[in-house]
């Protein structure tokens, strides 16, 4: 008696890519800017620790609130305005750089 061989269904996303697939979700820029916030957030609170930079300085350096800094240093909030981010960056005597690609 011989046995039928069973044929598996293809899945028709072998083979793209991570982004094709939250692109086709809907989701790739909101995955996109939680991503490149906590990449920010983790980065600048490590600069500080190194430079034993606390938040109240860091604040002052920013001329800006605690309250605001704890935001831009909140990797869940990406709502942050490019000039927050200037000010950060100064303050830890870094630069930031954007690029369209």
């Amino acid at each position: 008696m011989a046995r039928k061989k069973k044929t598996a269904k293809k899945n028709p996303r072998i083979g793209t890519s991570f982004d094709s697939l939250l692109k086709e979700e809907g989701m790739y820029g909101e995955v996109t800017s939680t991503a490149i916030k906590r990449s920010l957030s983790m980065e600048m609170q490590k600069v500080m620790q190194s430079q034993s930079i606390s938040k109240v300085e860091m604040a002052k350096r920013m001329e800006t609130s605690r309250t605001q800094l704890n935001r831009l240093l909140d990797p869940e909030n990406d709502k942050i305005q490019l000039d927050t981010l200037y000010k950060a960056a100064s303050a830890l005597g870094k630069s930031l750089k954007l690029e369209l690609v």
